[in-house]
């Protein structure tokens, strides 16, 4: 049996059927979220990639050639750098999407790969940050039974436990993601599963993905930078238990920051925007403001993957070392610019040499240079 239907017929079915990104698909209708996806979100991307993708290369080649001695932490380090570069090399198929109209012609499986790496990243790299937090807690609190507990092989389990898991719990994206034609047009668009208008797998997948990969995460690192401060404030007076307690609060705090200017703002926005079209499900232009303030989102959170590099020297002392002295051979100048004043040594040794008598005691010669400044050039 055959059925016929009219003009009005037909357009009502396709209000049914329509792309899940149909608000996309009018690029003239939607001026704000337009302007977003088609200059500003290729914009920062592009800048992302132009600043992240050089320094996680030489992060990566200062973990692979210049380390030589590798920790636990300097297993976790490495793999948030890996991280961060997969996901920059997914970054040049978003740019020409986007800067082509968001016009698709990539094909599905190459579509279903970036949303993937998209998704996965965010989740790699807190799952990552986590574990240095529990490892520099390890090390504090239990220093004894961390060697036991978390040796630098079952470190590289656990990373390779952490790759396992968020791909796993990425599989909901690669089955949400569509290739979509525009009606009235040719046009394709790779799909979102966020801006799905269906919410009834997208809505429990996002609040889900926000518990366990977010949520957890944060309580786990709050707990293990408190009872780390708390144990080193326990323990008597010592330089050395000062030090690790200022370098354990910058970390934290590195921390924290990270997750309230990146994290936090962008699991809300995504939830909003999944949560909105939940409750009004007829109502596309109340979803606009949302959808906009989570493609703004995705702009911001890309910054992630350039301070990384950065909270990686703040972490690791060693790493810290070599990067710094890596990037000094590269630009030599600045480094002679730097060295060009006298340094301390050098005055020291400069009026020593003067002196009619010759000090041959080292820690003699430290403190006349400390006690006689002027003399010295230091003042």
């Amino acid at each position: 049996m055959m059925m016929y239907l009219n003009a009005n017929e037909l357009d009502t079915v396709l209000v049914v059927i329509q792309t899940p990104e149909e608000d996309l698909c009018d690029l003239d209708t939607h001026h704000g979220l337009t302007v977003v996806e088609l200059y500003i979100m290729p914009a920062s991307f592009l800048t992302v990639l132009i600043l992240g993708l050089p320094l996680n290369l030489l992060s990566l080649w200062v973990f692979t050639v210049r380390l030589q001695r590798w920790t636990r932490s300097t297993v976790f380090l490495f793999n948030l750098t890996l991280a961060d570069t997969s996901w920059l090399l997914a970054l040049p198929f978003l740019i020409h999407y986007h800067l082509n109209h968001m016009y698709w012609n990539q094909g599905l499986p190459l579509c279903i790969a970036v949303r993937m790496f998209y998704h996965n990243y965010f989740y790699l790299s807190i799952f990552f940050v986590t574990c240095i937090s529990v490892d520099r807690y390890l090390a504090i609190v239990h220093p004894l039974r961390s060697l036991v507990l978390l040796d630098r092989r079952k470190a590289c389990l656990l990373c390779a436990a952490v790759w396992t898991a968020t791909l796993l719990l990425s599989i909901p994206v690669a089955r949400m993601t569509l290739i979509q034609t525009c009606p009235g047009s040719n046009r394709t668009v790779c799909t979102l599963y966020v801006l799905l208008r269906e919410t009834g797998e997208s809505l429990p997948y996002s609040l889900i993905c926000s518990i366990i990969g977010f949520l957890f995460p944060l309580l786990a690192i709050c707990y293990c930078g408190l009872r780390s401060i708390r144990e080193l404030r326990r323990r008597p007076l010592h330089p050395d238990h000062l030090n690790k307690k200022l370098r354990l609060m910058r970390l934290l705090g590195a921390v924290l920051v990270i997750f309230s200017s990146f994290y936090l703002p962008y699991h809300l926005s995504r939830n909003a925007a999944v949560v909105i079209r939940a409750i009004y499900p007829d109502s596309p232009a109340s979803w606009r403001p949302a959808d906009t303030a989570f493609v703004l989102e995705m702009c911001i959170c890309g910054l992630i993957t350039c301070v990384n590099p950065l909270f990686s020297c703040l972490t690791g002392r060693q790493f810290r070392n070599e990067f710094y002295g890596t990037i000094a051979a590269m630009f030599p100048q600045l480094h002679h610019t730097k060295s060009a004043e006298p340094s301390d040594a050098f005055c020291c040794k400069h009026l020593l040499s003067s002196l009619p008598w010759k000090p041959n005691n080292s820690l003699l010669c430290a403190r006349f240079c400390v006690w006689h400044p002027i003399r010295t050039g230091l003042s």
